[in-house]
Formats: C-alpha cells, structure tokens, sequence
C-alpha cells in the first residue's frame, strides 16, 4: 500500500494543483475529525460492497427508463397568442430534453375541448395549441407527458355541480386564496369519477401522447380538509382511519385513469403529483407498486429557513419505494419560497445545487419555468442554466444512470408519523417530526455515513439484509406486524438505534401501556412524557463507553428538550438530572443532581447492538445545533454500526455522500454544502472544497478499469490493492461524481 506522501502525489492526477502538505494530510483525516466528532482510521472497517447485479438488455426496460432529461414551460392563459412554438420546442431539443410536459388542463383547456365545464382560455380562439406543440415535439424526437390540473374550477361547473367543491365545517364553499372566482374540487365527489375521464378519453383520441399527469391531485405533504356531504360520513381528518380511505380513494383514481391511458396504447400510463418526502400524502409504499413514474414536486426551498438538502432527501424516499422505477425531480427555475417571484429566474447556482442533488439522489433532472412568451419570456437567464446542466448530463449518461444504492444503514422514515402523529402534548407541532428528520440527516451527513431510507412498510428480511443497522428517529406510530420485523432485522444480527416515543402507538395512533419494543430495546416506561420549563434535563456520565469519546472535564452533557422517563436499568452510561430552572441564576442548580433513570439504553446481543435515547436527542440537535447532542449521536453511529463503512469518504468540509452501482461500474456523488446559505435562503456563490479521499472494499474478481471526474471532465490514478480501491478527488468546488468503470 502506499504511503500517504505518495498516494497524494499519485491521486492527484495530471495537471491538479499540489496542495501544502500540511493541507494535503489534513483533508485525509477522517471525516468524523473534520466534523468535530471522535474517530480515527484505525476504528474504520470497510466492508465489501455487494455482487454486483446481473445485466439488464435496455431494450426490455420500459421506455420511460431510458428518459435522463425532462423540461416543461408551464403555459400561461396568455401564450397561445405570445409563445413561438417552434422557438419552444427548439430550446428544448437542443438542450437535449427527451420529453416535455405541455399544458392540455389546469383550469383552461389549450386546445378546441368539448367536455362540458372545460372552459377555453380566454386567447385560445378555437386553435388546437396543445396539438401543435406535441406535434412540434414529436417532430424533435422528444415524447410529451399531457398535463392536467383538477384541483380547481369555474363558478359554472359549481353553480351545475355543487357536490363538486370542498366545503368547510359551516358547509361554505372553499375557494382559492389567491382567485376566489376558482373553487377547491373535492377528490371523493363524481368530479374526479366523471369530469376528469372524460378529459382523459377526449385527449387520447385526438392527440398521441406517451403519458398522462395530473398536478395538484393528490395532495402533498397533507391531507384534504372537506365537509361536503360526502366527506363528512368519512372519519375526520388526519386520522388514521382517514388516512386508509384517503389511501383507497387514491388507489381506486389511480389505476383507472392508468387503465384508460392504455386504452389507445399499451405503454402509456398515468402519473400523479407526489413529492412531499417523507410527509407524501398518499401511502408511498402502496402506490410504488404501481406508479411508472415518481414525480417529485419539489421544485425548490420552499421558505426561507429551509436546507439546502431537500431534493436529495427527497430522492432517497424515491430510492425507499420505487425499487429502480423511474423517478424524476422538478427544479423550478422560477425564484421559489416564503416570497415568491414565479416568472424569475432564481439564483444560478441554487438550480444547480438542485439538479446537482438530483442526480446524486438517482433521479432524473426535469427543469421547469412558467410562461413561454415570444423569446421565452420576460427573463430569460434561466435558459442558459437548464441547456448547460442538460447537455452536461447527455456526455455521461452511462454512470449517471443507477441501478442500485451502496448502503449500510437504513434509516425508518415513518409515513404514518410524519402525517397523522402531532408530537408530545407539550410541543403540539405539525413541524415536530420535519425537525426530528433534519436532525438526524443534518447528523448523518456530518459523519459522512452511507445511508437509505427504507419506508415503514417495507421491513421485509430480504429488504433489510443489507444493513449493518437500523435507525428509528422518533418513528412513534408502529404496528405489532412491524416490531416483530424489527425484532427479527436485530436477531439476524442487525443493530439499531431508535429514541423518544418509537414504538409507543400503534398504527391506528392508539397509546401502548409500554413502548411496542420495550422487551429488544431493553427498557420500560416509567411515566408520560416531561418536557423543558427553564433548563432542560443533562445527561450524567456514569461510566465510560465509546459513544462518550472526546467528551473531557465534564460530568454532564446536555439532554434533549422532551424526555419519556425510563425505569432503572443495570450499569447506565447516562443517567438524567432532572431539568431546573433557568431564571433567576441564584435557582438556576439542580435539586436533585443524581438519579438512577437512565439517558441512554445500551445493548449489545451477539452482533447487535442496541441504543436507545428516551429523549428527542435529534430534534434538540436540529433546534440548537449543540455540538455535544451532534458528538453524541455520531459517537453512536458509529458504536452501533461498529465503524463498518461500505463507502468511506475523508476529508474537509461539510458535504454529502452518495454511493451507486452503475452499468459501467460504480458512482460517488460528492455534495459541497460547505456554504454560508445551506441552512438559509439560496446559495449566492460556491466556496470549494480541497482533497476528499475515496476507500471502498470492492467485491471479489472486480478490476478497475479508469476513476474519472465528470464534473472535472478528467481522469485520476487510482490505487487497487486487493479488493480495497483507494482515489482522491482534488477538490469540489459544488458537486463531484466519481465514475468508476470496471472490467
């Protein structure tokens, strides 16, 4: 092996810059130190990454998989009489997008419709807009996605069909915030059983489209609130009773819109608006068997105090459902969030982070702006960005394209959490679980861990074999069927870390006596839930243990601001002190400084180990950032999952990691969040990174052919000893993917 003076000489590659020594050793530390957290190489195992997947003959795959570029200019009531269309389909032919959404519904028909209550727009004048741009688009090679709108409506459609509108609880009709001549279309009334498959019929006779759409419908991230008269003899809202229905209801419209799609041609399909993460309205399991295409609305930050992570995280929900199916992410060109600007043109670089986080979460980059007046519009800056990235993509289509994630943890998002569970009584917050997520990810990202989602209902063995480890961030809401997975994943010899309520309901909501895990977690509840008033309870270190190191000159560590008080249990690491007051400082000690109710449950069977924090020790971390809380569940991490790492990436910088089998080998995605605006705003500019060294234990008989830098557009010398595969990336300035190419 060699040394590391000369592994960076060698790493390097032609014509990279040569950093100070100094420099170079530190970036080769390992990325727990550059963190701030405990580790050294000397821990770190890597383990083999899996055999490889057998070869799959494209020719076979559906046509939608082969799709790597997606546009859309949402068309305005305006662009009939303003938008170039052979200008439009131009752009995007020569920015290379192999499909386009055109506009044949949202409340106007862009083309001559007879369905009744399908009102044409108002510069429409009887001409066929919507044929002509498919057929402009067909012309160009490019397949065309129809879509529709139905979650609004005229006032003429509700004065001949009032069972048609969301009602609220006084039975008024709800209307659109922004144009109350528009009313909310309930998804239980005939309107989605008759007004929207006649739309569908009428459009597939005249038109060949690939696929149909629908915006707006089902909701994203919540549930409908409606009282109509069909709606209130349902359960009510944001109930899991609710939530079944809603779920039904769904699946019921989505296959037969998806059957009257292939009416006319077999390999057509519908699709519907999901995204949302890991609060998606819809069951994302039950609708992954189904779906053909996953579309991710997530078009970009939607407020201003959003992470610059969302589309990545969003990408492994993708990851966690489609099982290799196509998924795609929209990037808005338009200026998104709190203050919205929908015909300008947002910061360059932050549509680039979001196509960049595409990419490495394995979708597919779709790039969408709203209005196509002569020229493209008022402001077009955001074309030159779209063409760019786009025609970048097309030069290494081979390894962008994945087949399968490189992982050893998996992290359970519970859906059902997410939506339908309101947090402790004392907090009663719909942003509870979106903290405790970021938390965790925020966690999991500083210590450069190779991680998935996996979704609630997907726990089968054959599903979690490949994990070291399991981890359950608050996943309150869990079935009976569930904990018996999870008991199994742990008695194959899979470990887990879990906290707070995990386990306490069940999925109907319903408060167990005890924690639904409680015999493999080894703990017991001893009250309800205490929460902070003044100081929040500290942790007390009783005795040493690997998920302590680097904590020094203390005999506390602070605790998370909600706890579920625990009975006593044999040797404690942590124990709590109790929370006391803040103010006035003459009070603020501790009445009672010594206890024996644990902080944190440890244990270990065979192989597995077991960490259990009855405080929200994530969602703490993400409201404060205390480094300690981060030190704590790094420490964990990396105790839990023994230091195995699959993929290990060192270095500086703040970033994120992700690792995929490819057709011609293997990808790492690299990530630069080390940014003044990752956790605020819009990235204004980039701040590049230096060296990020890549380890990985290839499987056996597997021989490296060339590492090449795509976004550097160069190759680097790579070091093979054995099945251990060592390179480094010299530097990042937003985004680096790592193609490996094998033999």
């Amino acid at each position: 092996m060699l040394n590391r003076r000369a592994f960076l000489k060698t790493s390097l590659g032609t014509g990279a810059a040569v950093l100070p020594v100094s420099a170079a050793l530190n970036a080769l530390q390992p990325a727990a130190i550059a963190a701030g957290q405990p580790g050294g190489a000397s821990a770190l195992q890597l383990v083999a990454l899996p055999s490889r997947l057998a070869p799959i003959d494209p020719a076979s795959e559906p046509w939608q998989q082969r799709i790597r570029r997606v546009g859309q200019t949402n068309m305005t009531e305006h662009d009939p009489v303003a938008m170039n269309i052979e200008e439009w389909a131009d752009y995007w032919h020569n920015a290379g997008a192999q499909i386009v959404f055109v506009s044949v519904t949202g409340i106007l028909a862009f083309y001559p419709s007879k369905v009744k209550f399908h009102q044409w727009g108002k510069f429409l004048n009887g001409r066929d807009f919507f044929g002509e741009c498919t057929a402009a688009a067909k012309k160009r090679n490019m397949r065309v996605v129809a879509r529709m709108s139905p979650d609004l409506n005229w006032g003429d459609a509700l004065a001949a069909h009032p069972e048609w509108a969301m009602r609220y609880k006084d039975g008024s009709v709800q209307f659109s915030a922004e144009d109350p001549r528009l009313f909310k279309t309930c998804m239980f009334s005939t309107y989605m059983d008759d007004y929207v498959p006649a739309l569908i019929r009428e459009v597939s006779s005249l038109y060949n489209v690939d696929c149909f759409y629908t915006n707006g419908w089902p909701p994203l991230g919540s549930l409908p609130d409606c009282h109509c008269a069909i709606c209130s003899k349902l359960p009510p809202a944001d109930t899991p009773t609710y939530w079944r229905a809603f779920n039904d209801r769904v699946f019921q419209l989505w296959t037969r819109y998806d059957a009257l799609a292939k009416e006319k041609r077999p390999d057509c399909f519908f699709f519907a608006n999901l995204g949302g993460n890991v609060r998606g309205g819809p069951n994302l399991d039950r609708l992954g068997k189904i779906a053909a295409w996953f579309q991710a609305d997530n078009q970009g930050r939607s407020y201003g105090n959003d992470q610059v992570w969302g589309c990545s995280l969003q990408g492994r929900v993708c990851n966690a459902i489609m099982d290799g199916k196509f998924a795609a992410n929209v990037t808005a060109a338009y200026s998104t969030g709190a203050v919205s600007w929908r015909n300008a043109s947002k910061n360059p670089d932050e549509a680039r982070m979001w196509m960049n986080e595409t990419l490495a979460g394995g979708m597919v980059p779709y790039y969408h702006f709203v209005g196509a007046e002569d020229g493209l519009g008022e402001d077009r800056r955001w074309q030159k960005v779209g063409s760019d990235y786009f025609q970048w993509t097309a030069k290494h289509d081979a390894h962008l394209a994945v087949r399968r994630s490189i992982a050893n943890i998996g992290v359970v998002f519970g859906q059902s959490t997410q939506l339908l569970y309101p947090g402790p009584a004392a907090v009663r917050s719909r942003a509870y679980m979106h903290e405790t997520t970021q938390g965790l990810y925020d966690a999991l990202l500083r210590g450069r861990f190779a991680f998935d989602f996996v979704h609630e209902d997907r726990l089968e063995p054959e599903r979690l074999a490949k994990y070291r480890a399991l981890i359950l961030p608050n996943v309150a809401m869990l079935s009976d069927a569930q904990c018996h997975q999870i008991r199994a994943f742990v008695d194959s010899g899979g470990s887990l870390m879990a906290s707070f309520e995990t386990g306490l309901y069940d999925e109907n909501l319903n408060s167990r006596a005890e924690f639904g895990l409680a015999d493999l977690l080894g703990i017991s509840k001893a009250g309800d839930v205490i929460g902070t008033n003044g100081n929040a309870y500290y942790a007390r270190i009783e005795r040493q243990h690997p998920i302590l190191d680097g904590f020094h000159d203390t005999n506390w560590i602070p605790g998370a601001q909600n706890r579920v008080p625990l009975k006593p249990v044999q040797e404690a690491v942590l124990s709590v002190v109790p929370g006391f007051v803040r103010y006035p400082p003459e009070l603020a000690y501790p009445p009672i400084s010594h206890t024996d109710e644990p902080a944190v449950v440890l244990r270990e069977l065979g192989p597995s180990r077991i960490a259990f924090f009855p405080g929200d020790v994530e969602r703490t971390y993400w409201l404060t950032g205390h480094g300690d809380l981060l030190r704590l569940l790094g420490n964990t991490l990396r105790w839990i999952t023994r230091d195995e790492r699959i993929v290990d990436l060192s270095g500086e910088g703040f970033v994120e990691m992700f690792a995929w089998e490819t057709a011609p080998g293997y990808a790492v995605h690299v990530l630069n969040y080390t940014n003044p605006d990752a956790q605020h705003g819009w990235i204004q500019t980039t701040h590049p990174i230096g060296p990020q060294v890549v380890r990985m234990k290839l499987p056996a008989g597997v021989r490296v052919k060339s590492v090449e830098l795509l976004r550097a557009e160069s190759s680097v010398m790579f070091n093979a000893d054995g099945q251990i595969l060592e390179f480094t990336i010299p530097g990042v300035e937003d985004y680096e993917v790592a193609a490996i190419t094998i033999s």
